[in-house]
Protein backbone atom coordinates (compact mmCIF):
# COMPACT_ATOMS: atom_id res chain seq x y z
CA UNK A 1 0.00 0.00 0.00
CA UNK A 2 1.43 3.35 -0.47
CA UNK A 3 0.26 6.76 -1.12
CA UNK A 4 -1.31 6.76 -4.57
CA UNK A 5 -3.43 3.95 -3.16
CA UNK A 6 -4.80 6.23 -0.34
CA UNK A 7 -5.38 9.08 -3.02
CA UNK A 8 -7.00 6.70 -5.00
CA UNK A 9 -9.25 5.18 -2.22
CA UNK A 10 -10.52 9.33 -1.17
CA UNK A 11 -12.07 9.19 -4.48
CA UNK A 12 -13.32 6.00 -3.92
CA UNK A 13 -14.66 6.90 -0.52
CA UNK A 14 -16.53 10.36 -2.05
CA UNK A 15 -17.41 8.67 -4.88
CA UNK A 16 -19.18 5.94 -3.07
CA UNK A 17 -21.36 8.93 -0.32
CA UNK A 18 -22.62 10.62 -3.13
CA UNK A 19 -24.44 7.08 -4.14
CA UNK A 20 -24.98 5.13 -1.92
CA UNK A 21 -28.83 4.97 -0.89
CA UNK A 22 -28.19 4.83 2.91
CA UNK A 23 -27.87 7.52 4.99
CA UNK A 24 -25.80 5.30 7.95
CA UNK A 25 -23.32 4.41 5.30
CA UNK A 26 -22.60 8.03 4.30
CA UNK A 27 -22.15 8.78 7.81
CA UNK A 28 -19.45 5.52 7.49
CA UNK A 29 -17.81 7.00 4.62
CA UNK A 30 -17.48 10.41 5.98
CA UNK A 31 -15.50 8.68 8.92
CA UNK A 32 -13.19 6.51 6.92
CA UNK A 33 -11.88 9.99 5.19
CA UNK A 34 -11.48 11.34 8.82
CA UNK A 35 -8.97 8.27 9.76
CA UNK A 36 -7.11 8.54 6.59
CA UNK A 37 -6.76 12.85 7.33
CA UNK A 38 -5.56 11.51 10.82
CA UNK A 39 -3.22 8.92 9.98
CA UNK A 40 -0.33 8.08 7.19
CA UNK A 41 -0.97 4.40 6.68
CA UNK A 42 -4.43 3.70 8.50
CA UNK A 43 -4.41 0.17 7.09
CA UNK A 44 -2.03 -0.68 9.89
CA UNK A 45 -2.82 -2.51 13.08
CA UNK A 46 -0.71 -0.28 14.73
CA UNK A 47 -3.15 2.64 14.70
CA UNK A 48 -4.86 2.09 18.15
CA UNK A 49 -7.71 4.17 17.33
CA UNK A 50 -8.76 1.66 14.67
CA UNK A 51 -7.55 1.32 11.04
CA UNK A 52 -8.53 0.15 7.57
CA UNK A 53 -9.96 -3.66 6.60
CA UNK A 54 -11.30 -5.08 3.67
CA UNK A 55 -13.70 -7.83 3.37
CA UNK A 56 -15.49 -9.78 0.55
CA UNK A 57 -19.10 -9.71 -0.02
CA UNK A 58 -19.21 -13.04 -2.16
CA UNK A 59 -22.19 -14.44 -3.84
CA UNK A 60 -22.72 -17.56 -6.32
CA UNK A 61 -23.14 -16.39 -10.14
CA UNK A 62 -27.04 -16.87 -9.81
CA UNK A 63 -26.77 -13.73 -7.27
CA UNK A 64 -29.46 -15.99 -5.13
CA UNK A 65 -26.47 -17.49 -2.68
CA UNK A 66 -24.11 -15.85 0.13
CA UNK A 67 -20.63 -17.22 1.60
CA UNK A 68 -20.05 -16.84 4.97
CA UNK A 69 -17.75 -17.71 7.51
CA UNK A 70 -18.39 -18.12 11.29
CA UNK A 71 -15.58 -16.50 12.65
CA UNK A 72 -13.53 -17.80 15.84
CA UNK A 73 -13.00 -14.96 17.48
CA UNK A 74 -16.18 -12.89 17.68
CA UNK A 75 -18.49 -15.70 17.45
CA UNK A 76 -20.90 -14.37 14.87
CA UNK A 77 -21.51 -15.18 11.01
CA UNK A 78 -19.81 -12.60 9.02
CA UNK A 79 -18.75 -11.98 5.37
CA UNK A 80 -14.74 -13.04 4.55
CA UNK A 81 -12.22 -10.35 5.22
CA UNK A 82 -9.73 -9.24 7.66
CA UNK A 83 -6.37 -7.01 8.05
CA UNK A 84 -4.43 -5.26 5.05
CA UNK A 85 -0.73 -6.21 4.55
CA UNK A 86 1.42 -3.68 3.24
CA UNK A 87 2.15 -6.07 0.18
CA UNK A 88 -1.36 -5.96 -1.23
CA UNK A 89 -1.68 -4.69 -4.29
CA UNK A 90 -4.99 -2.76 -3.43
CA UNK A 91 -7.47 -2.15 -1.01
CA UNK A 92 -9.75 -5.11 -2.81
CA UNK A 93 -6.59 -7.23 -3.41
CA UNK A 94 -6.70 -7.58 0.46
CA UNK A 95 -10.48 -8.44 0.60
CA UNK A 96 -9.68 -11.05 -2.20
CA UNK A 97 -6.37 -12.54 -0.60
CA UNK A 98 -8.83 -12.64 2.59
CA UNK A 99 -11.23 -14.73 0.77
CA UNK A 100 -9.09 -17.04 -0.98
CA UNK A 101 -7.70 -18.00 2.12
CA UNK A 102 -11.20 -18.16 4.40
CA UNK A 103 -12.94 -19.86 2.09
CA UNK A 104 -10.80 -21.03 -0.82
CA UNK A 105 -12.53 -19.81 -3.74
CA UNK A 106 -10.07 -18.76 -6.20
CA UNK A 107 -12.25 -18.59 -9.37
CA UNK A 108 -14.64 -15.27 -10.12
CA UNK A 109 -16.67 -13.71 -12.28
CA UNK A 110 -16.03 -9.80 -13.01
CA UNK A 111 -19.30 -7.65 -13.09
CA UNK A 112 -18.24 -4.35 -15.03
CA UNK A 113 -18.23 -2.53 -11.53
CA UNK A 114 -15.98 -4.82 -9.60
CA UNK A 115 -13.50 -2.45 -8.65
CA UNK A 116 -16.20 -0.08 -6.70
CA UNK A 117 -16.71 -0.26 -2.80
CA UNK A 118 -19.53 -2.09 -2.58
CA UNK A 119 -20.29 -1.44 1.26
CA UNK A 120 -18.39 0.74 3.82
CA UNK A 121 -19.11 0.31 7.49
CA UNK A 122 -17.25 1.41 10.70
CA UNK A 123 -18.07 -1.10 13.92
CA UNK A 124 -16.35 -1.62 17.34
CA UNK A 125 -13.88 -4.35 18.10
CA UNK A 126 -14.14 -5.45 21.75
CA UNK A 127 -10.79 -5.64 23.61
CA UNK A 128 -8.76 -8.45 23.92
CA UNK A 129 -5.71 -9.61 26.00
CA UNK A 130 -3.41 -8.51 23.01
CA UNK A 131 -5.08 -5.30 22.30
CA UNK A 132 -7.49 -2.71 23.20
CA UNK A 133 -11.05 -1.92 21.79
CA UNK A 134 -11.20 -0.29 18.56
CA UNK A 135 -12.67 0.64 15.52
CA UNK A 136 -12.17 -1.50 11.98
CA UNK A 137 -12.62 0.90 8.93
CA UNK A 138 -14.22 -1.57 6.83
CA UNK A 139 -14.00 -1.37 3.07
CA UNK A 140 -16.46 -3.85 1.29
CA UNK A 141 -16.20 -5.46 -1.92
CA UNK A 142 -18.45 -7.63 -4.26
CA UNK A 143 -17.21 -10.76 -5.52
CA UNK A 144 -19.04 -13.34 -8.02
CA UNK A 145 -17.66 -16.66 -7.38
CA UNK A 146 -17.99 -18.59 -10.35
CA UNK A 147 -20.11 -21.39 -9.36
CA UNK A 148 -23.65 -22.32 -8.40
CA UNK A 149 -23.99 -22.71 -5.16
CA UNK A 150 -27.22 -24.52 -4.92
CA UNK A 151 -26.06 -27.49 -6.99
CA UNK A 152 -22.32 -27.11 -5.38
CA UNK A 153 -22.66 -25.90 -1.54
CA UNK A 154 -21.19 -29.09 -0.28
CA UNK A 155 -17.77 -28.91 -2.45
CA UNK A 156 -17.14 -25.37 -2.72
CA UNK A 157 -15.96 -23.63 -0.26
CA UNK A 158 -12.97 -24.92 2.20
CA UNK A 159 -13.00 -24.21 6.23
CA UNK A 160 -10.02 -22.66 7.34
CA UNK A 161 -10.14 -23.80 11.31
CA UNK A 162 -7.72 -21.05 12.45
CA UNK A 163 -10.14 -18.31 11.58
CA UNK A 164 -13.00 -19.93 11.41
CA UNK A 165 -15.79 -22.59 13.04
CA UNK A 166 -17.89 -23.31 9.79
CA UNK A 167 -17.96 -22.00 5.97
CA UNK A 168 -20.97 -22.30 3.98
CA UNK A 169 -23.15 -20.69 1.64
CA UNK A 170 -26.44 -19.34 2.59
CA UNK A 171 -30.19 -18.55 0.16
CA UNK A 172 -30.06 -14.97 0.54
CA UNK A 173 -33.90 -15.66 0.77
CA UNK A 174 -33.36 -17.26 4.14
CA UNK A 175 -31.00 -14.53 5.33
CA UNK A 176 -33.31 -11.61 4.85
CA UNK A 177 -35.11 -13.08 7.87
CA UNK A 178 -33.00 -14.67 10.11
CA UNK A 179 -31.96 -12.29 13.05
CA UNK A 180 -28.44 -13.84 13.37
CA UNK A 181 -27.59 -11.59 10.68
CA UNK A 182 -27.11 -7.98 11.38
CA UNK A 183 -28.05 -4.41 9.98
CA UNK A 184 -24.81 -4.11 8.45
CA UNK A 185 -25.42 -7.55 6.67
CA UNK A 186 -28.80 -6.96 5.64
CA UNK A 187 -27.81 -3.79 3.81
CA UNK A 188 -25.45 -5.79 1.81
CA UNK A 189 -28.49 -8.32 1.23
CA UNK A 190 -31.05 -6.25 0.08
CA UNK A 191 -28.08 -4.51 -2.37
CA UNK A 192 -27.60 -7.94 -3.94
CA UNK A 193 -31.16 -8.88 -4.11
CA UNK A 194 -31.42 -5.00 -5.96
CA UNK A 195 -28.99 -6.62 -8.41
CA UNK A 196 -30.13 -10.23 -8.70
CA UNK A 197 -31.28 -11.80 -12.05
CA UNK A 198 -28.89 -8.59 -13.71
CA UNK A 199 -25.99 -9.07 -16.34
CA UNK A 200 -23.83 -8.25 -13.17
CA UNK A 201 -24.16 -11.53 -11.75
CA UNK A 202 -24.41 -13.93 -15.56
CA UNK A 203 -21.55 -12.05 -17.57
CA UNK A 204 -18.08 -10.76 -17.65
CA UNK A 205 -14.75 -12.34 -18.02
CA UNK A 206 -13.23 -15.04 -15.78
CA UNK A 207 -10.39 -14.72 -13.53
Amino acid sequence: MNAGQLQALRADLKRYAAQTPYAITRQHADATLGLLDRHAKPWQRGVLEGHLTASAWVVDCTGRYAAMIHHRKLNRWLQPGGHIDDSDASWRAAAERELREETGLARFVSPADDAALFDVDVHAIPARADEPAHWHYDLRYLFVADIEAGANSGQSLALNAEESHACRWFALSEMVSDTAFGAETQRMIELTLRRAGSAAFVSGAHR
